[in-house]
């Protein structure tokens, strides 16, 4: 497999560096090389926060991913920053619960995901991470789903062990999201 590079951005608090950190970990468990290197703003939550993911069955030279193959935004200003910088052929998927516009660009596939708004459905907003990870894992099905559930079992802290259950069904719901977007692409 050529190396699957990903960028992840959007507010603090936004869930960013856990989507990236189940993804790395995930990849990890299947034994695959991978990076994953979180960049944020000196404020906890509401500055800005960025996540690459760089998974690879070779050794990885790099982290710094220039023109990402794949970006997920989850607010204006990353929409702002990444949608230009998405490698011709890529992929983009964008919380549409947020981003207020839609993607400017013809030349790259483009998921629309009301993350937000599936995640409070499912019982609680802030899986709206998730969402979009379930979303990237069906356009990119870079690591397992079973792979995901063990990554996030060892992840989480003991005192959130029960939000296990809802970011599968998040990831879950994100997944037939992106497929039948994806489907209705090729048509």
């Amino acid at each position: 497999m050529a190396a699957t590079e990903l960028v992840i951005a959007g507010f603090g608090g936004q869930g960013i560096l856990f989507l990236g950190e189940v993804l790395a970990h995930a990849a990890v468990l299947e034994g695959k090389n991978v990076t994953w290197m979180p960049a944020y703003g000196p404020e906890q939550r509401g500055g800005t926060a960025t996540c690459t993911v760089v998974i690879a069955d070779e050794p990885i030279g790099s982290p710094v991913v220039a023109d990402p193959p794949a970006v997920i935004v989850m607010n204006r200003p990353s929409m702002e920053k990444f949608e230009p910088r998405v490698r011709s052929g890529g992929l983009l998927i964008v919380n549409s619960s947020i981003v207020d516009r839609p993607a400017q660009r013809g030349d790259v596939r483009v998921l629309m995901v009301d993350a937000v708004r599936e995640a409070t459905a499912l019982g609680d907003a802030r899986a709206a991470n998730m969402v979009l990870l379930g979303a990237f894992l069906a356009a990119e099905p870079v690591v397992s789903l079973r792979a995901v559930e063990q990554a996030m079992r060892e992840r989480l802290p003991p005192d959130r062990t029960a939000l296990v259950a809802l970011n599968l069904s998040a990831i879950a719901r994100g997944w037939e999201i992106a497929r039948e977007q994806l489907l209705l692409q090729r048509v």
